[in-house]
This record gives structure tokens, sequence and C-alpha cells, in this order.
């Protein structure tokens, strides 16, 4: 039986640790970027907040409260998959003091989904704002400027296939369709007659020519809505008249019931109406299409989340799945600084969607000054309130959407896979919040030489 043991239970057992190169392992590893980001992050508190406890009866767990939290960080400080992660970790030894393991190398840890279950364990449970309060409290000794915020919104896309209304209606009929003859074949009854195998040849000519016309995605569309009404209808026959032969679990029932809206939104919109919460993936149907108007990419498909910085440390302030103004949230984003810091807020950088007439009121009455272009006379000081302004705009520019770009591209967070919605929040939370560690260890490194000065 393969048994991984903690560090602290095994280090007591080892002969000749005087000649153990362990300890000069240890000792390269917190040396490393990798053991000064393990120094960074208190594990215990968040485990304790999480409610991860380790068990006191059954199978030991391969990794301790502060072990699992450390799995996650280490998830997205590595960006690979699952997989690979269990790979390295079974030949790093700096990852697994990082995860508070050893293992051993003729016994190697082989399921590599304990990673989605830890995962799964903390997304449950994960409350972004007390989190947040332990790492603020932890880090805001060794950051400067902390009465200067900085606010935008950005969106973390899901990897889902680009929607479309054929795309969304063809996956739907085809799940229904499996699910049919599934219980078909469990009721020992004939398949019903329909056009599957017909609009099955239709759909795959229409996706292999490279320009469709209108009237083809039209007539399309059509027989596919005709064709799913037909088979949703069947399906619920089925097992409405033979509920107790059937043995169906809750996920099928969840999944017919996001098809069944599927329907109504596309004949909505086959019909020239408008949607609101259009449904654009079955597997993900809590994902909202976020119109961002880039000229790149005008639609985004995935969580949108507003963001206050601090001296270069990003917190989130605002997470959601469907589309919000993140322009009406100046007053949320000065609270959530203030109950981080316990500081009031002397300056603020944002965007021009955020120069409205109420946050302009807003900050003019608690004597914040602003990146805002400025309306009206112009005071006796007017030079030095555009050198200011200049100087927010510029670090907001550069900074604030520049660590958009690293998270993005560094941290794991450029397509999320993660296959629920839950999920989905502590990938963001992990890849944010690991990248705000990396920032942090130049910060305590200059404040240990200011100190030894």
């Amino acid at each position: 039986m393969r048994k991984i043991r903690k560090i602290s239970e095994l280090q007591p057992t080892i002969g000749f640790t005087a000649f153990d190169i362990f300890n000069d392992y240890r000792q390269s590893f917190l040396n490393s970027e990798l053991g000064k980001l393990h120094k960074l992050i208190p594990f215990a508190r968040p485990a304790q907040s999480l409610g991860l406890k380790a068990g006191s009866s059954g199978r030991g767990s391969y990794f301790s409260p502060e072990g699992k939290v450390a799995l996650m960080f280490l998830k997205s400080y590595t960006s690979l998959s699952d997989r690979d992660l269990i790979a390295q970790l079974n030949a790093n030894i700096h990852y697994q003091l990082f995860c508070g393991v050893r293992i051993h190398p003729l016994n190697p840890l082989t399921n590599f989904k304990i990673v989605s279950e830890i995962r799964c364990q903390i997304g449950k449970r994960l409350d972004i704002d007390s989190l947040q309060q332990i790492l603020a409290s932890c880090w805001k000794p060794y950051m400067d400027h902390t009465s200067v915020m900085m606010t935008d919104a950005t969106c973390y896309e899901s990897a889902i296939r680009y929607p479309t209304d054929v795309k969304i209606l063809w996956e739907s009929v085809d799940w229904v369709y499996r699910q049919l003859k599934t219980v078909s074949k469990s009721l020992r009854c004939r398949m019903p007659r329909t056009k599957y195998d017909k609009q099955n040849r239709r759909y795959h000519s229409y996706c292999k020519k490279r320009r469709r016309r209108q009237s083809e995605t039209r007539v399309l569309t059509r027989s596919l809505l005709h064709l799913l009404n037909r088979l949703i209808g069947v399906l619920d026959d089925h097992i409405r008249q033979n509920r107790n032969r059937l043995k169906l679990n809750s996920c099928l029932y969840k999944r017919l019931a996001v098809i069944k809206k599927v329907w109504e939104q596309q004949s909505i919109r086959f019909d020239g109406g408008k949607v609101e919460d259009l449904i654009v993936s079955i597997d993900k149907s809590y994902i909202r299409p976020i119109v961002r108007g880039k000229e790149i990419k005008r639609v985004e498909f995935g969580a949108k989340v507003n963001t206050i910085q601090v001296d270069g440390i990003n917190f989130i302030e605002h997470l959601s799945f469907d589309a919000f103004h993140e322009g009406i949230r100046i007053p949320q984003c000065i609270n959530k600084h203030r109950h981080l810091f316990c500081k009031r807020v002397t300056h603020l950088a944002a965007d021009r969607i955020y120069a409205t007439n109420y946050n302009r009121r807003y900050t003019s009455g608690r004597k914040i000054t602003t990146s805002f272009i400025r309306k009206g006379r112009a005071s006796r000081l007017e030079e030095q309130a555009q050198k200011m302004r200049k100087l927010l705009n510029r670090e907001r520019s550069t900074r604030l959407e520049g660590s958009f770009g690293t998270e993005k591209q560094h941290y794991n967070l450029a397509k999320i896979k993660a296959r629920t919605k839950s999920n989905g929040i502590l990938w963001i939370f992990f890849g944010i919040h690991t990248a705000n560690a990396v920032r942090m260890i130049p910060k305590i490194e200059r404040n240990k030489e200011k100190q030894a000065a």
C-alpha cells in the first residue's frame, strides 16, 4: 500500500542527518524564488478559514490542510496541467517542500485526479473576502503608498469554443439524441424515427464551408429547432411514462433543463427577439457573453472581475459571470480598500468610464484626488493637478493593465479550464494572488535591506 508521509513525521526517523543531502535541498529551497514564495503565504490561516481539517479516523490524507492550499498556489505558479503537476511533484523535491510532503521515488503518486478533488473541496468553501483580508494583513507592513488606489475591470475567459446559434443547437440535438438511445435501450423499446442522420450530414457539410450564406444558416437553424423540439418531447414522454423503471441521475435532469432553456432562447432569437442571459455553452451554462468593445475581441466569454490595485498588488472587488457596469462601483472600491487596509484613500486612478458625475461628487466630497479629466473652471493649482492626473493615468495604464496581461500569460488565467462555476472562481483567485505573492518578494527584500542599512 502506497503511503506518503509528511515531512514533520518523517524527519525524526532519518538516520545520519548530518550526511543527509535532504538538508542541502532544504537550504537551496529557502534561497529559491519558490522558497521565498512559501514564506510569504500564511498557509495555516487560509486553511483554517476554509475549514480544512486533517482526518482523525480512516486513511490519512496525502496532503495536510496547509499542503492543499499550497498545492493550489503551486498549480497557478507552474501553470501545469494536473497530470504534469503530479509528475513534477514526484520528481521535484522543491515542490514537495512547498506542499509539505515527501514522496518516495520508488512509490510515486500516480493519481493525478487528487488535484481536481482538492480543487473541488476548496472551491465549495472559498470565501474571497476573508482570504483576501488574511493576505492583506500579512503583506501590508511591507507595502508603500497604501493610500493610493487604482481600479479597472477585466475579463478572464473560459476555455470554450466560440459559440454560434448553429453550434449550440447541434450540441443540444446530439446530446438529447444520445440520451434517447440510452433510454430506449434500457427500456428495450424501438428507437423512434427522427431526421437526426439527415441533419447530421447537413450540419457537417455546413461546417466545412468557408463562406456560408445567411439563407443557409437560417434554413439549418430552423431545421435544428424543429428536430430539437421533437427529441425533447419524445425523451420527456419516455421519462414520464417509465419513471419507476429508469434510474437516472440528477445531472441528466439539470442538463435537460438547460437544453430546454436553450431551445426557448434560440426560438426567440430566430424570430428576431432579444434574449437576456443568453446561454452559450450547455456544459458551462453559467457563462454569459460580455461585450467589451475591443477592436480585436468585441465579445468575451468568462468571468468579469473589477479589481483594485494598491502598490502593485491586486485585490478582487467584484467577480461575476454576468455582465455589469464597473463605472458605478467606485464607492464599493473605496469601501473594499478601507476594509483591507484600514486607511483612507487620498488618490484614485481609474479609466474614463468611471468619470461619471456621481463619482466626481463622491470623490470630491471625500477630498480624493482623481485622474479624471477636469470639468469646469480651472483652479489656481491647475498645473500641479494636471501633473498629478498625468502621473496617476500613467501608473494605471502601465502598472494595473500590465498586471492583467502578466496574470493571463504566466499564471494560468488565459483560458480557464475549470468545469464548474466554483472551480472557475477558485482558479481566478489563486492565479491573481500567486502573481501578487511573486510581486511581494522584491518588496520584502528591499525592506530587509533598509533595516540592515
